[in-house]
C-alpha cells in the first residue's frame, strides 16, 4: 500500500510513464514498429523493454547498440519511435492506485514529477488523464544532462522543490528508476499497474 510517512518525508517524486499513466504498452508497440522500420537485428520483447524503463530514448538505442553490436542512429530511431508514439498516446490511461495516493497528498506535501520523456509527452499524458495541474516540479529528460538509472532528474526535482533529497520519497516503476532514486539516497516505491507497490530503502534493503 502506497504512504507516506512524515517522520521520513516531506515531498514525493513520481516517475510518469508506467507509474502514474498506463503508457508503457503503448511505448512498446511504438518502440517495435520503430525498430521494425529501421531494421533491426534483435526481437525488442516485453522484458527486453521494461527492463531498460525510465531510460531516455536516446540511450535505450544506444544500449541496445552495445547489446547486440549494431550500428542504429539513436537519434532517427528515437524520432520513429516519438512519431509512433503520438498516433497511440491519446489512449493513455491513469494507474489508479498511484493517481489515488497523488491526490491524497495534494496540499500537504510538495510533489514533482521525474520522466525520461519529452516535456511535450508527460504533459500531454498527464494532462489527458487530469493530473497536470497536481505538481510543483516537472523534470524532463532535456533538463538533466543524463537520464535514469543516474539520479540527476530526482536530484534536480529536490532542488526544485527546495527539500533535502534524503527527504523525498519516489514512487517509480522500473528498475533504472529505482537505481536512480537509490543514488539520490531517496527511498523509493517500486510500484505495478495492477495495485502491487514495494518499500525499498535508499540503501537497497526493504523496508
Amino acid at each position: 500500500m502506497l504512504r507516506i510517512d512524515s517522520q521520513c518525508h516531506d515531498a514525493v517524486v513520481f516517475d510518469c510513464d508506467g507509474t502514474l499513466v498506463d503508457s508503457m504498452p503503448l511505448h512498446h508497440e511504438a518502440w517495435c514498429a520503430a525498430f521494425r522500420f529501421h531494421h533491426a537485428p534483435f526481437e525488442f520483447d516485453w522484458n527486453r523493454f521494461v527492463s531498460r524503463a525510465g531510460m531516455t530514448l536516446e540511450e535505450t538505442v544506444i544500449e541496445l547498440n552495445r547489446e547486440f553490436g549494431c550500428l542504429l542512429d539513436p537519434a532517427k530511431v528515437s524520432n520513429t519511435q516519438r512519431k509512433n508514439y503520438a498516433k497511440l498516446r491519446d489512449n493513455v490511461t491513469p494507474i489508479h492506485h498511484v493517481v489515488r495516493f497523488a491526490e491524497s497528498l495534494r496540499g500537504k506535501h510538495p510533489m514533482a514529477v521525474a520522466s525520461g520523456s519529452s516535456h511535450e509527452s508527460v504533459h500531454h499524458a498527464l494532462s489527458k488523464v487530469g493530473i497536470w495541474d497536481w505538481f510543483d516540479v516537472v523534470v524532463t529528460a532535456a533538463d538533466v544532462r543524463r537520464g535514469k538509472p543516474a539520479p540527476d532528474g530526482f536530484l534536480l526535482a529536490a532542488n526544485r522543490l527546495g527539500v533535502p533529497a534524503e527527504r523525498c520519497l519516489v514512487v517509480e516503476d522500473g528498475a533504472a528508476g529505482i537505481e536512480a532514486a537509490r543514488l539520490a539516497q531517496m527511498d523509493a516505491f517500486l510500484v505495478t499497474s495492477d495495485g502491487n507497490a514495494e518499500l525499498i530503502g535508499a540503501n537497497r534493503h526493504t523496508l
